[in-house]
């Protein structure tokens, strides 16, 4: 998977065979290497017991990303990887890793493997609406609002069960479910579309994972990826397809998901959950999961620990998440990129598992090289001691020494997101941000199916947006919930449909 090669222009119309459509698309691809010539340096248990005592500090808040993002990206890492067949009791071969995701951004996690295979996810009883729309489920005796459909016991009927794990990223599912239905609903009423039935499920869906796409490598991956992640991918002029310079991430034909992306870079996010959010202006914020024992098992108190039906008191103001200046008093701004993790994240649910620990056993198992390693290779500045924590506190001096000569690559990034190279938590720094940002337009490239390889010029202008050529998760959000800001654009006459 290692490789070096030119920045290139992509172009619109490359061909596409039946061979192509349906090549690394299906769960069961196995993972792979990014940096697969490097060397694996173990620092030892001790070494990993003194960073999981790092971890356990408060960290700052950090203006520049609002909380929502936090949750995308849980929600994006649940769409292209699933790792069930790893332990962190033995070595792993990313090789034989099954990936039980599909390596692509076309929301498996959501759409499942269609209303044809898995049709409790859809409606059936609208006639005109059959097949075609998700289905929401307004619980029992409610009236204000939609949950996910769930069985009796409760668990929501999704097609990623991690959806579920808290009530953040379940309604981040639900928001995406609700959007594929307003799609269909604009595409009848607005654009009087034609089509019905499969053929109108599938335009909806194309259109959904276009402008979805266009989120993740250009609302997600720009605002925590940094400057390294915004020389991956740079746009044309108005109708010219954009520039892909990727140097470590090259498998145009058969995509897998690097170990260093999804057992490090990409958890990076884990530094940025909050303790508490606020979920309705006003009101006093609510944790993320309780730490204290229940003085009632059977009256919780309000949490957001997930699997579980959703409340009205607990349905999310997305302006809260993803910042419009409606509640300046109440924003949920993420915490900063950095080596500390919230108190929820030191014991977490069901298990009562340290995190740090899980991330860097897990790295240790799969073999992954160190940061030190990879910030060479890349002719990066290597991180000096102090900015990787290393001699504080009451750390013993081989111990400092070992995590020095073999810095686990997770702790590498946050770290190197705290330095100044990630504007002090900021974003990711140079590592990191390339790492994510390969990976995720790498993937994109990948697919045959996906806006950047259909159509590499697209932009988004078929829906209602803020910005002309341009669609945000707040755009999405106003979309969504029948607030869009100014009347979509529509497409030139002879222009391919966007």
């Amino acid at each position: 998977m290692t490789g070096r090669g030119p920045a290139r222009t992509l172009r619109h119309g490359s061909a596409m065979t039946r061979a192509d459509l349906t090549r690394s698309g299906s769960p069961g691809e196995r993972f792979g290497r990014m940096f697969g010539n490097l060397p694996v340096r173990d620092p030892g248990d001790e070494a990993i017991e003194a960073i999981v005592e790092l971890t356990n500090r408060t960290s700052g808040i950090n203006p520049a990303v609002p909380s929502g993002f936090t949750y995308l990206g849980q929600f994006i890492d649940h769409d292209i990887t699933f790792d069930a067949t790893s332990r962190l009791d033995r070595d792993n071969d990313p090789d034989v890793l099954v990936n039980l995701r599909t390596p692509r951004f076309d929301l498996d996690s959501v759409y499942g493997a269609g209303p044809r295979d898995q049709p409790f996810l859809y409606e059936w009883k609208k006639r005109d609406e059959r097949g075609v729309k998700l289905l929401p489920n307004r619980p029992k005796g409610e009236t204000g609002h939609l949950d996910l459909p769930r069985n009796p016991q409760g668990l929501a009927l999704i097609g990623d069960a991690r959806n579920d794990e808290n009530r953040i990223v379940s309604q981040l599912h639900l928001l995406f479910t609700q959007f594929h239905n307003c799609v269909v609903d604009h595409l009848l009423d607005h654009e009087r579309s034609p089509l019905e039935g499969h053929d109108l499920f599938e335009e909806a869906r194309r259109i959904v994972r276009w402008h979805y796409q266009w989120i993740v490598v250009h609302d997600f991956m720009r605002r925590v990826g940094g400057p390294a992640a915004a020389k991956i991918l740079v746009e044309g002029g108005v109708g010219q397809p954009p520039t892909v310079a990727l140097e470590y991430f090259r498998s145009r034909d058969q995509p897998r998901i690097p170990v260093e992306f999804s057992a490090a870079a990409f958890r990076f996010g884990h530094s940025m959950v909050r303790p508490e959010y606020f979920i309705k202006p006003g009101e006093t914020a609510v944790p993320l999961f309780r730490l204290d024992p229940e003085p009632d098992p059977d009256h919780p108190r309000p949490s957001l620990v997930g699997f579980r039906p959703l409340p009205e008191s607990l349905a999310i103001e997305w302006d809260l998440f993803f910042f419009e200046g409606l509640h300046p008093d109440t924003k949920n701004h993420s915490l900063r990129i950095d080596g500390r993790l919230a108190e929820p994240l030191r014991s977490v649910p069901p298990d009562d598992e340290v995190l740090a620990r899980l991330n860097l056993r897990r790295g240790r198992a799969l073999g992954l090289p160190t940061g030190l390693d990879v910030a060479s290779l890349m002719n990066e500045r290597e991180l000096k001691p102090g900015e990787l924590l290393l001699g504080g506190s009451a750390m013993p001096d081989h111990v400092a020494a070992a995590l020095h000569e073999a810095t686990p690559l997770w702790w590498y990034i946050l770290c190197e997101a705290a330095s100044e190279l990630g504007g002090g938590g900021g974003h990711l720094g140079p590592v990191g941000g390339r790492i994510v940002a390969e990976v995720l337009v790498g993937l994109l490239e990948a697919d045959p199916q996906s806006y950047l390889r259909q159509w590499p010029a697209w932009t988004p202008r078929r829906l209602p947006a803020a910005s002309e050529r341009d669609f945000t998760m707040i755009d999405l959000v106003n979309f969504t919930r029948g607030r869009a800001p100014q009347p979509a654009v529509t497409p030139p006459a002879g222009a391919p449909p966007p």
